[in-house]
């Protein structure tokens, strides 16, 4: 990719791809809570006050970007499609910080 190429439609796809994580996270959350039999609050807490527990959510959070991806994928909307991608890779810092760093 060419940065002299970039345009609205990459822009876009990288904050659908930052979003979409960021608004699935209560999504997973529940799931999560649902799935260990765990209250929803006391899940959220472990959220908070964990952080390896806080990189695996977080870390599940992102395949809503592969659904995403496939969408605009199959839509032949290739710019949207690589700035989800690039969305995706801005949350690796932060997984990689919260496993091996905190």
């Amino acid at each position: 990719m060419n940065l002299r190429n970039w345009n609205r439609e990459h822009s876009l796809g990288v904050l659908i791809g930052v979003l979409g994580p960021l608004l699935a996270i209560p999504i997973v959350v529940g799931i999560l809570s649902l799935a260990q039999s765990y209250g929803y609050s006391a899940m959220w807490d472990m959220f908070q006050g964990n952080r390896t527990v806080m990189s695996k959510v977080i870390s599940l959070s992102i395949i809503i970007n592969l659904g995403l991806f496939y969408l605009f994928l199959n839509k032949e909307k290739f710019n949207y499609a690589m700035g989800i991608i690039i969305g995706s890779f801005a949350f690796l810092p932060v997984i990689l910080y919260l496993n091996f760093l905190a």
